[in-house]
């Protein structure tokens, strides 16, 4: 029993000291951090269900955050093994100045396109709740033709406290106009090719929010005012196909709130927007972290793509990426139920072959991982989602292309 206790102790010690404090939405709604039995995707959605907002899965157990209420729920099923509290005493004590911040971001863009105008060019997509501008930037070597091409697109950002899912997609930004001018053949080959879209920071007022007072607030939502006293909408659940049918929350206090309707927000229907403008897009990835793993549709359903050929391309995509990336490759609903999201609606909305990275670290809680793992990790994450970058913008032209194998098709009907 001594052991039990002592073993219990150590394990929220150590979560306490790399699990910062989640912000009240405005009403006093302490969030909770919990230690939950799962042992399969069944359990894992039974929890999703509550509105608890799932940040880690082990073979056993998950780790979540959540109101009283979702709390509440998850100890009347029986699951719950740990659970305290998230006071302000909790706040992450780095400072990644590293990682770029809205302005800098910005100063960013403006900069790299300024100086490669030639071959990228900078626009906003529209406005967030706060009147922030969403940055996009498309990069051709045709850009008067670039609609004629194959094309490809990359999203960071959705969630706020998720900040390495910006880096990348900013670096590849810088990557891929410097490699151009400095005659890399590959990159001067896929870009004089293809019509490349990158928006790095979808959830700008979110992400501005989580670092606003030095101290980051663990926030995931983005800012909206709900009219309820809470604050928030989760943008990864705001998405129309399938809305709301699990996996989400109606209440705003919420961190896996789905919003009073599909694309609520503004931030989403900029995303929308966007994607309709552009029928030459073939491939989409969103950046997320954390867990290392590679998802695709469907996140809202425990059943496959229907269509085999489809269903096929996204696991043969996904292993092919593993490969370079060491992430595991698996069916969203695998780790539980969760409608709403960006990839789902990308396919089921307009056939777009479309993937989530959850990058590194592989786990927190025992060790300075999860949303913050400090500015170390950065150049590693980028180097090792370079390749499957790269592979994706190559197959933009036909995706089906990588069910082909020594020049034959390994697809049977």
């Amino acid at each position: 029993m001594k052991l039990t206790m002592m073993v219990t102790a150590v394990f929220i010690f150590l979560s306490l000291s790399f699990f910062p404090f989640q912000e009240a939405h405005t009403v006093s709604s302490t969030q909770y951090w919990m230690k939950i039995r799962a042992t399969d995707a069944f359990q894992r959605t039974l929890v999703a269900n509550t509105g608890a907002s799932i940040e880690a899965t082990r073979e056993d157990f998950v780790v979540a955050i959540g109101t009283l209420e979702e709390k509440a729920a998850i100890e009347k099923m029986g699951l719950l093994e740990v659970s305290f509290p998230l006071t302000s005493e909790m706040d992450f004590p780095a400072k990644d100045a590293i990682y770029h911040n809205y302005a800098e971001m910005t100063d960013k863009l403006n900069k790299l396109v300024s100086n490669h105008s030639d071959i990228a060019e900078l626009s906003s997509i529209g406005k967030s709740i706060e009147g922030r501008e969403i940055w996009a930037v498309r990069i051709s070597g045709n850009l008067s033709q670039a609609e004629t091409l194959p094309a490809a697109i990359f999203m960071g950002g959705h969630h706020a406290r998720e900040h390495l899912s910006v880096e990348l997609p900013l670096y590849y930004i810088e990557y891929f106009l410097t490699e151009y001018k400095n005659g890399n053949p590959r990159i001067q080959r896929l870009i004089n090719g293809r019509d490349i879209h990158i928006i790095p920071m979808v959830n700008p007022d979110g992400a501005e929010f989580d670092i606003s007072t030095g101290s980051y607030k663990a926030w995931r939502k983005n800012r909206a005012i709900n009219g309820d006293g809470t604050q928030g909408v989760d943008l990864n659940r705001n998405y129309g196909f399938k809305w709301g049918t699990g996996g989400s929350s109606s209440s705003g206090s919420s961190d896996t709130f789905k919003g009073p309707h599909p694309f609520s927000e503004p931030e989403t229907q900029a995303i929308k927007r966007y994607i309709e403008a552009h029928e030459n897009i073939t491939v989409l990835l969103s950046f997320h972290t954390f867990s290392q793993l590679i998802l695709y549709p469907w996140g809202h359903a425990n059943s496959g793509i229907p269509i085999a050929r489809d269903r096929q391309v996204h696991e043969v995509m996904a292993k092919k990426m593993a490969e370079w990336n060491g992430y595991k490759p698996q069916q969203a609903s695998q780790l539980y139920i969760a409608s709403g999201d960006t990839t789902d609606w990308a396919y089921g909305e307009h056939k777009i072959i479309a993937f989530t990275f959850e990058l590194d670290p592989g786990s927190s809680g025992f060790g300075p991982g999860g949303f913050y793992p400090g500015s170390g990790i950065i150049p590693e994450v980028q180097r090792k989602n370079l390749e499957p970058v790269l592979y994706l913008i190559e197959y933009a032209d036909n995706p089906y292309r990588s069910l082909e194998a020594g020049g034959g098709p390994i697809f049977k009907p």
